[in-house]
Order: structure tokens, then sequence, then C-alpha cells
């Protein structure tokens, strides 16, 4: 059998059923691949992601599949109230430490970041959602919700040099806001998103990549020197390494990161099987 299939093979004589049968052993083939793969990793571009569903001890989980767990420094409790399912509520002065000297290279954003959240702040004072520091003192991001009534979000390159700096949107205290800054370095554009509608957006002032290292550190809910606390309730905080587009900051607010990623494998999917069948 096997010797008439690839002989079959090599005149280009296959039956119809026998090359059916072979394209479909082939194309399971690839999806146990994709699979295998996504069970490390659920996205190539997705460094961080903390749903707030599982704590471990002194630890949150992070879902990403990248291991980069946040160590609890202060009080960060699992609330009933989050907006998909759990939340963290972050005391002040409460943050989850990322160990950032030790995130690896080809996790850091360099070329295009985004980050993603819903959030609940107790007041409209000063807080960071996410914060990383390189060697070099760069502060490389700032998203932030602020006290002079807006949000922030900005990214630096190597050194210092302000890539953008957008501070748009109405601050809102005790309700949930979906909060959204992007930036795709290849199309020189930063986004801020509140709640899905483009409040601010900017042309990159400089054409240098994101500082590449977390070297001083990266955090959750506190800068790295101890200032701007989150104050109140976070869900869903995703973190990536490229500019997410406006449809995909709708769908990760309107339905969540996983359906998001369910909806997205299956795009790649069946654009993988088209492929297949074209051939």
């Amino acid at each position: 059998m096997k010797r008439n299939i690839k002989f079959a093979m090599l005149t280009g004589r296959l039956h119809p059923g026998m090359a059916c049968l072979f394209l479909i052993s082939a194309f399971c083939l690839l999806l146990f691949g994709i699979q295998n793969a996504a069970a490390d990793v659920l996205d190539p571009d997705l460094v961080l992601y903390f749903d707030y569903e599982d704590f471990d001890g002194n630890t949150v989980v992070e879902k990403s599949g990248r291991g980069y767990d946040g160590d609890i420094n202060g009080k960060v409790t699992q609330s009933d109230k989050g907006k998909f399912g759990k939340a963290g509520h972050f005391a002040a002065n409460s943050f989850l430490d990322l160990d950032g000297p030790n995130i690896k290279e080809e996790d850091i954003p360099t070329e295009g970041m985004s980050i993603v959240a819903w959030i609940n702040v107790e007041a409209v004072s000063d807080m960071a959602i996410f914060n990383a520091r390189a060697a070099d003192n760069t502060w490389l991001v700032h998203p932030e919700a602020r006290g002079d009534g807006n949000y922030r979000w900005l990214n630096r390159s190597p050194g210092g040099a302000t890539i953008f700096d957008i501070r748009a949107g109405k601050n809102k205290a005790n309700e949930w806001v979906h909060y959204a800054g992007t930036f795709s370095r290849p199309d020189g554009i930063a986004v801020l998103y509140i709640d899905g509608n483009n409040v601010g957006e900017e042309k990159a002032r400089v054409g240098t990549p994101i500082a590449g290292d977390w070297g001083q550190g990266a955090r959750v809910g506190f800068n790295i020197d101890n200032k701007r606390p989150f104050t109140g309730l976070m869900d869903d905080l995703n973190v990536w390494k490229r500019g997410l587009t406006e449809d995909e900051v709708n769908s990760i607010m309107n339905d969540g990161v996983d359906a998001f990623l369910a909806v997205e494998a299956q795009g790649k999917l069946t654009t993988t099987w088209g492929r297949l069948k074209s051939n």
C-alpha cells in the first residue's frame, strides 16, 4: 500500500479519494503542530496577560504562556467584581513585581507596543497601570490615569528620547473604563483608545525603537520609583509587542482576550485550510 502511494505520488496519478485522505492527514498534522505551539504561548505578540482569575500564594498567575507571574508586593487581592469574572484589587502602594531584568530580550516590545486593561480607579489621581524602566534610566512607558483629569500614553527610545506623549480622554473614578494605548513603529503612529474610542493620536517624534530592556524593573500598579500608585480594580491587563488595530482593541474590550485569541486562531486555521484546498 505504501509503495503504491509513493508510486502514485511520483507519477502524479493519485486516486481522488486517496488525495483527499492525504490532504486531510496533512491538515491534521499542521493543526496538531499549531495546537502544540499554542499550548506554550497563546500568541507570538502577547507578552503579558493577567486576568486575575488565579492567585497562587503571593503570586498572580500570568496567562500568556511565557511564565512571567507577578509577585505581590503590599496588598493585591482577588475581587469578585471583575469586568470578566475576577479582578485584582490594588491597595495604595501595592504592585506586581515582574522581575524586569530577567524578562527575555525577545519578549520586550521595541517595534511596537500595546497596553490594554479594564480599570476602575478609586480616585482621580496619578495612577500607573504598568511601568518599566531601562538600565540606562529611561522611563520607557507610561500608561496612566492622571490626576489632571485625563489619561496618558507614552513610549521612549533608548537614552530617553520621547517617541510620543498623548494626554487625552476624561479620567473617571468608581466605574469601569477600558484603557488601550497602541503604537506601531512601522506605521509611526500611536493611538490612545478609551472605551474603544480614539481620544488622541500622535505621529512618532523620532524613528528610533522603544528602549529594549527592562533592566531596572517592570511592575503592574506602581512606578519603579514608588510613585503614582494604582488604587482600585484592574482586569484583563494585556501587553503586546505590536500596535493593535482599532478593531482588535474593540474585540478585546467587548469579548475579552481569550475570545479574541480564539477568533484569531480560527481565522488563521481557515486561511491555512483555504491554502491547502487551493493547492
